[in-house]
């Protein structure tokens, strides 16, 4: 199909999906972007979110939830990252506590970082928050 690229999507676990798309929207660090047949070349460090990829001759799009990696653009697609889950493989139960953990922590220590050490520990709350948020996103997109 002239419309459509072969598009891997590769985790530290092997591979999470390959197959023909129309287009893939992922978050980069500038915000969401889209990828179609004939994009320019590209290499782009992507931000926790969600992946859209609609499928060649299809008109669903399928979701999933990354916590960043990279995107390599060229005649076909490549999205590295160090996991990925389809809405089915989220517990949203789990999600939700963790959800309401980080922000928990964000609120009792965000006014109190004396330290490097505290300053750490509150930016991994904040990103565990972020990944919470994609997850429970991406989770009630099946519901949709």
């Amino acid at each position: 199909m002239a419309n459509s690229f072969k598009l891997e999507v590769i985790t530290a676990a092997g591979p999470f999906f390959s197959g023909e798309a129309e287009m893939v929207v992922v978050r980069t660090l500038l915000g969401e972007e889209g990828f179609m047949a004939g994009h320019s070349w590209a290499c782009k460090l992507l931000d926790t979110g969600a992946m859209r990829i609609q499928e060649a001759g299809q008109t669903d799009v399928k979701w999933a939830a990354i916590p960043g990696g990279y995107i390599d653009v060229k005649d076909s697609v490549v999205i590295y990252a160090d996991m990925a889950e389809w809405p089915d493989q989220i517990d949203l139960e789990k999600a939700q506590k963790a959800k309401a953990e980080a922000e928990a922590y964000i609120s009792v220590h965000e006014s109190k970082c004396d330290t490097d050490a505290d300053k750490a520990a509150l930016e991994q709350a904040k990103a565990d928050l972020k990944h919470a948020l994609v997850r429970i996103k991406v989770a009630e997109s099946a519901k949709a």
